[in-house]
């Protein structure tokens, strides 16, 4: 197992200095999310031979490996010139990932045309997701057989607002693909989005299942949907948080002891967004959980 950690509250840190400040928070292993001067979000990577020579040279002085890339491009906007663009952006990450010497990419499956487009997504417009479905399809046709052919794992998770959210039909969608390249990842801070039995839908994935994000969260539907308050009220957002494990209400014990059940042996990311402030102490503290909860699970 890779225990890994997203070091986006570390955001400010040039990025050769990311390896070292993973190694001090007790990682060897990074989930390299976007940031300008790398993986950009939506946008074309700014990346170039002497970016790519200096980071290697910082992860082999920390004695650090990148476990993850994640790229977020628009692959699913049913804008047809901005897939194209995303399709673009992707294959050159994808070629970014091969000369690291990294083997697996993750992302989300998407949120559809951008927002600066004028264009309104709710994920309550069928045809809207209709339409962000075939576009992500038509994607995945150009980039599934590069990623097999290059030997890169692509974990795809559903995010609130994207097109597709939930547990379901995101597993059957992934099985569909029906390729050993594209994989399942659970990001526990959307537990709630997915459902109430944590221990069943675990199990539900084990088929696909090769990469989860650790973070805590309220089960925003609690307290007849008053977890969370917003206003005004009858307000359509909605809120999900990345706390540090014990601040939300994810069962972990369920969590990691059902992980452990069915031989979970993938990428474990850390993935706190929300003490931008305590960044250090939040990694630590990650660190040291996850540990206590291996140590206890997966010595039975």
């Amino acid at each position: 197992m890779k225990i890994a950690i997203d070091p986006f509250m570390h955001r400010h840190l040039p990025l050769e200095q990311i390896p070292a400040k993973v190694k001090e928070l007790g990682y060897d292993w990074i989930e390299l999310s976007p940031r300008g001067d790398f993986l950009e979000w939506f946008k074309a990577p700014r990346v170039f031979p002497d970016r790519i020579k200096s980071l290697k040279k910082a992860l082999k002085a920390a004695d650090v490996g990148i476990a993850s890339l994640l790229p977020m491009y628009r692959w699913a906007s049913n804008d047809e010139i901005e897939r194209q663009a995303a399709v673009k952006h992707w294959k050159r990450a994808i070629e970014i990932a091969v000369e690291l010497g990294v083997d697996t990419m993750n992302s989300e499956f998407g949120r559809g045309p951008h927002p600066d487009k004028g264009s309104c997504y709710c994920c309550h417009t069928g045809s809207m997701i209709e339409a962000c479905e075939d576009a992500w399809w038509r994607s995945m046709d150009e980039l599934v057989p590069i990623l097999e052919r290059e030997g890169i794992q692509l974990n795809v998770e559903p995010h609130p607002e994207d097109w597709c959210e939930t547990l379901q039909p995101a597993l059957d969608i992934i099985r569909t693909v029906n390729s050993k390249s594209v994989k399942f990842l659970y990001c526990a801070p959307h537990t709630f989005y997915f459902g109430d039995d944590t221990k069943a839908m675990l199990r539900e994935s084990a088929d696909v299942l090769a990469h989860v994000h650790v973070g805590d969260t309220f089960n925003h539907k609690a307290s007849s949907g008053l977890r969370y308050i917003l206003n005004p009220p009858g307000t359509q957002a909605r809120v999900h948080q990345h706390l540090n494990i014990g601040q939300g209400e994810v069962p972990w014990d369920d969590f990691f002891g059902t992980l452990a059940e069915i031989g979970f042996d993938g990428i474990m990311t850390t993935c706190v967004f929300a003490w931008e402030d305590r960044a250090d102490h939040s990694g630590k503290f990650m660190r040291n959980e996850i540990q206590r909860y291996i140590d206890t699970y997966w010595s039975k």
